[in-house]
């Protein structure tokens, strides 16, 4: 099987780490994981896992704890990439209860979740967990870090019938809580790999406190049409900043704490598909997101621990890729975790604002729950709306919805010809997601 899945995510060969894991996974040892942001952990686990399901228990057979909403979406993203027979579903404070229930009445031989909305569905008995073999604890440190120890505990404490406990996580703990109840685990330390160590340059720029916003403003204009991430510590930031690059006409979106569930996912998708290319955020997008291809880290606060650092600059020059990072500071400051030198990025010109990007997101009001996939959409947009295979982006089909990245230049015409259409015999509900 473990062939099979490799071969529908167009992966060659496994890395170290991720053989390291199937090894000692599969050997039915409690493992701790821990390996840098981008080394590959959730396939690291989640092959191991698929081969231990079994297709006759109609039950949740495993279940998956992950310290945020966007890491259960994407690891429930890639299960169902890699095409199993076993059902999957994620479960997460901010979407809807009843739906979770319905999903859970049959139920996923794969749970993934928040801990405050697992330990709900526990509480209020919506699935059997007696079949539980396997949890996964993934970003544990993370879900300690957010608050989640009681949740947690109750969680683990429930699960009567565990064989096997993975904890991941992207730096060494120091120790693990006693509720976890692991026993003798094998560790799996790739924390200081230099296989997998990213070819990341250090870049600084010097600015008086009141000046800070007007260099960033000219640090992206400098880059251009590459996508960045804009680190900051506080979300009360993040808006000011995108006010300003709003006044100055730069396209971007932002992402933390404070927004609407919905908004946080657009915003993501919107940045994976390059339909923006400059993402405004606080520590929420440091770890764990899907986020690839990001060429840019720009550090407008510097975080307070060097771990946050550390994950910040883990969303660039992942894999082997290249990447650069780079810190605004003053005079004033000075952190220990920095390298005594840092190479000066130079800004003394007027860069011209970057070009808007060539690709727009299309939202369909349709999704996976009225039986559409992406070949429905690719079908649909080729053979009707008289588009190109290269004038088609990224496409991602939720439960109730799709999003489509299509070529700015043929947005217009698309529209004049798929009016009135229907897909999977539902009239299309399209519009540009805003």
């Amino acid at each position: 099987m473990i062939e099979n899945v490799l071969t529908r995510l167009n992966i060659a060969v496994l890395n170290d780490m991720q053989k390291a894991s199937l090894k000692a996974i599969n050997a039915g040892n409690d493992v701790v994981l821990i390996a840098p942001t981008g080394s590959g952990k959730t396939l690291a686990f989640l092959l191991p896992l698929v081969s231990a399901l079994k297709l006759d228990v109609k039950g949740v057979q495993a279940l998956i704890v992950v310290p945020s909403r966007e890491l259960a979406l994407q690891i429930e993203q890639v299960f169902k990439q890699m095409g199993t027979p076993f059902k999957v579903n994620s479960c997460y404070g901010g979407h809807s209860v009843k739906t979770e229930k319905n999903n859970l009445a049959h139920a996923p031989a794969v749970l993934i979740g928040t801990p405050g909305r697992i330990a709900y569905h526990l509480e209020h008995q919506n699935f059997d967990e007696s079949f539980i073999r396997t949890l996964i604890l993934d970003e544990f440190d993370k879900s300690l870090e957010f608050g989640f120890e009681n949740d947690m505990s109750y969680i683990i404490g429930s699960l009567l019938s565990l064989q096997q406990r993975i904890l991941t996580s992207a730096t060494k703990m120091e120790e693990i809580t006693s509720f976890v109840k692991v026993s003798r685990p094998i560790e799996i330390d790739f924390s200081k790999n230099t296989e997998n160590k990213p070819d990341l340059k250090l870049k600084k720029i010097t600015a008086a406190a009141a000046d800070k916003l007007d260099i960033l403003f000219k640090l992206l204009s400098k880059i251009g049409g590459e996508n960045t991430l804009v680190f900051c510590n506080h979300r009360e930031t993040v808006d000011r900043i995108s006010d300003l690059l709003f006044e100055h006409g730069l396209e971007h979106d932002v992402f933390h704490g404070g927004m609407e569930q919905f908004d946080r996912e657009k915003a993501l998708l919107k940045f994976r598909n390059r339909s923006h290319r400059v993402l405004i955020t606080t520590d929420l997008a440091a770890r764990g997101l899907d986020i690839p291809e990001v060429e840019h880290v720009v550090h407008y606060q510097l975080p307070y621990t060097e771990d946050a650092y550390v994950h910040r600059n883990g969303r660039t020059a992942r894999m082997h890729a290249k990447g650069t990072a780079y810190v605004i500071l003053t005079d004033e400051e000075h952190y220990k975790y920095l390298p005594d030198h840092i190479e000066e990025e130079i800004l003394n010109e007027q860069y011209k604002l970057p070009e808007v990007s060539q690709w727009v997101t299309l939202y369909i009001a349709n999704g996976r729950k009225d039986k559409i996939n992406k070949i429905d959409i690719v079908g649909l947009f080729l053979q009707k709306g008289g588009l190109q295979k290269e004038d088609l982006g990224l496409i991602e089909v939720k439960d109730t919805s799709s999003y489509v990245a299509v070529k700015r230049g043929k947005i217009e015409r698309l529209f004049k010809i798929l009016q009135g259409e229907k897909i999977k015999g539902k009239k299309l509900k399209m519009e540009i997601a805003s």
